[in-house]
């Protein structure tokens, strides 16, 4: 029964070395399964860091308008909070 298994099996290293790798790939608390769901999430955040820092970028360079210019700061803010002059009449138009 011996002789029908290949040669390089019954070698103790090569038998200790494929547990071992099976061990790595699939028991170990680093396994192939978690590696490759932690790569995922790496992905995944990068792309939110990457989204959320042109966010800033852009939010940053509206604060700068409205810090700088009062006119900008107007339109905002009867745009967004429905500010008026005295004596003024606001008709919102919904869409």
């Amino acid at each position: 029964m011996l002789k029908k298994i290949a040669p390089y099996l019954k070698n103790k290293y090569v038998l200790v070395l494929i547990a071992a790798v099976v061990w790595f790939l699939f028991f170990d608390q680093n396994n192939l399964i978690l590696q490759y769901r932690f790569s995922s999430e790496i992905k995944d955040l990068r792309k939110e860091k990457e989204y959320y820092s042109t966010e800033i970028a852009r939010d940053s360079v509206a604060m700068e308008k409205l810090r700088d210019d009062p006119h900008e700061l107007e339109r905002y803010a009867r745009e967004k909070y429905l500010m008026k002059k005295e004596g003024e009449d606001i008709f919102i138009v919904k869409e």
